[in-house]
């Protein structure tokens, strides 16, 4: 374990000098709040080392040095997001399996399949939701973790043959481009969508008011405790008790049992709190845009452009969202702004677009 500003600088030495490396993180989401970046696996020529981002080291040079290279990375998306969001990260380029692997038209493509596939490896998968800030890691947590990013050299020169083969890398590289470029860029969070849950489209606006309360309130919470809020209080039991609002019943039957008192006293304190907002004050219901009707022509051409799209898919033997979505479809149909500039180049050609 890298945990010391010595051994770093003398990693980060070898792997500027490495011709290539792999990388892959390991998070607390299951067990802090909010998430952090908990561990950092790379694999250069031989060395798997894990660096560790809770020591308070200064990880600038260990940044500039991966971006010297093409990083090695399987479902690079979520890392991506980690990265951005606690280190102001981004790589420069990557190479991730996931992405090839479905652009060879593979439907089974997680990191211990496609070991098992071209190595001949199982993964241990035990370690999978393990508290990653806790020190010292077990024996068999550092074993876990070196196995995610110890097989990736050899995967990615297989898949890349196979990518070669199909004539598909340059497909690849706009995929991994778009995927470093989505999951970098950081969106604003509306304060008036951040509080509506799953279930909420369906409360009145007094019991939006309650739930507003609620979900504040366990924000703060979750992050004083530094636990996931879903382990302060339950989307579910949020819902019933906004619902009890509708009807002015007794809500404190789904507060959890084992609730100590003085949480479940905050927890009246909400409920009483949203039930006293005035009625000028209380959220609006949520309003889906009115649905567009689709015309004849529309519809024509939106079959037109599943059909090219299938029969594309068909013949390179590949999953058809992989080209376009639905939901793409419906705008390319409707001609809507912007929506061929969102498409990669290879996909605008495909569908003869380009």
């Amino acid at each position: 374990m890298i945990d010391r500003e010595d051994f770093l600088d003398k990693f980060v030495a070898d792997l500027e000098m490495a011709d290539w490396m792999a990388l892959d993180t390991e998070a607390d989401s299951l067990h802090a709040y909010p998430e952090k970046l908990c561990l950092i696996q790379i694999t250069i020529p031989g060395q798997d080392v894990l660096v560790d981002p809770l020591a308070g080291l200064d990880l600038s040079n260990l940044f500039a040095a991966l971006n010297r290279h093409t990083i090695l990375m399987h479902g690079a998306d979520y890392d991506v997001r980690l990265f951005k969001l606690g280190h102001n990260f981004v790589p420069n380029r990557i190479f991730d399996t996931m992405l090839a692997a479905r652009l060879t038209g593979r439907t089974s493509f997680g990191l211990s399949h496609l070991c098992q596939e071209f190595l001949g490896v199982e993964l241990e998968k035990t370690s999978q939701k393990a508290n990653w800030a806790q020190r010292p890691l077990t024996e068999k947590m550092e074993e876990y973790a070196r196995n995610d990013t110890r097989h990736l050299r050899p995967l990615v020169d297989a898949l890349r043959d196979e990518l070669r083969a199909k004539g598909r890398l340059d497909w690849h590289a706009q995929e991994c481009d778009r995927l470093v470029r989505d999951n970098s860029t950081l969106r604003e969070v509306d304060p008036d969508q951040v509080w509506r849950i799953k279930g909420s489209a369906r409360l009145e606006p007094r019991a939006l008011a309650v739930l507003r309360e609620l979900w504040h309130w366990r924000e703060k919470e979750a992050r004083r405790r530094n636990r996931p809020p879903f382990f302060i209080l339950s989307p579910d039991a949020m819902i019933k008790m906004s619902e009890s609002a509708q009807t002015d019943n007794d809500a404190g039957e789904f507060i959890p049992r084992r609730m100590p008192e003085h949480r479940r006293r905050e927890v009246q304190r909400c409920l009483k709190n949203g039930r006293a907002v005035s009625e000028g004050d209380c959220p609006e219901k949520h309003r889906a845009p009115p649905r567009k009707h689709i015309t004849p022509a529309q519809k024509k051409r939106f079959e037109e452009i599943q059909s090219r799209r299938n029969r594309e898919a068909e013949g390179l033997e590949i999953d058809p969202t992989i080209i376009v979505s639905r939901a793409t479809m419906v705008r390319l149909a409707c001609e809507a702004d912007g929506v061929l500039d969102e498409m990669l180049p290879w996909h605008r050609e495909l569908l003869g677009m380009g």
